[in-house]
């Protein structure tokens, strides 16, 4: 049942207008269409930076980081001066080590490692060991995991701190009604965030869904 969730042509012209990324983003962008690799893409790249600075965060923790694209936008809004908060650090957590050292090396290229924590390992059992609480948690696990980063995360937010999660249309398999286990993950996970009385959320349907909670 997978379907497009924007218009193509809506899509390319957006994309068009979007001005360019700096050389270590496009280089991310070359290697995750080398490798068929999922990333946020300069769309949601581009909301990511703006809800940091929105934020003012300082400390931002992201659960499933890939070779490190969606950090590295969150890390370009920390250290962006005109949101007044110069600085700050993303705890990072992925199970590819591989991948790990591949972020670090595109962190270093970008001269933004001093922002960075990466971690090989599992981002479930991370966070509920880090110490909180966090200005901004990005969430982009197995989605069969996303009820459970709800229990786990939305106690480590501050209040007013945002909780941001990718594919939240999932390419449209979120109207299946026989879910795969992906799928009723993310469906299940929906349901906790809009009937959640500490959030107040919208999803935006960019790319492949971006889910926005605030802990009110």
């Amino acid at each position: 049942m997978r379907k497009k969730i924007i218009d193509p042509e809506i899509v390319d012209y957006l994309f068009k207008v979007t001005p360019e990324r700096d050389p270590v983003l496009k280089e991310m962008e070359s290697l995750a269409e080398e490798r068929n690799f999922p990333i946020v893409g300069p769309l949601v790249g581009r909301i990511l930076y703006q809800l940091v600075m929105l934020s003012q965060a300082r400390k931002i923790f992201e659960l499933g980081s890939g070779f490190g694209y969606s950090a590295y936008w969150l890390a370009k809004g920390l250290g962006d001066s005109r949101s007044g908060q110069d600085g700050g650090k993303i705890f990072c957590v992925e199970g590819s080590e591989e991948n790990v050292c591949l972020a670090r090396e595109f962190f270093k290229k970008g001269g933004m490692e001093d922002r960075v924590d990466f971690r090989n390992g599992d981002a479930l059992e991370a966070i509920e060991e880090e110490e909180g609480p966090f200005d901004i948690i990005f969430n982009d696990v197995d989605k069969e995991q996303y009820p459970e980063v709800f229990r786990k995360a939305v106690p480590k937010l501050r209040k007013g701190g945002l909780l941001i999660s990718d594919n939240l249309l999932w390419h449209g398999e979120v109207l299946s009604k026989d879910p795969d286990e992906a799928t009723k993950g993310i469906q299940d996970f929906t349901q906790l965030i809009y009937g959640s009385e500490e959030l107040f959320t919208t999803i935006l349907p960019i790319r492949d869904g971006i889910s926005v909670s605030i802990k009110i």
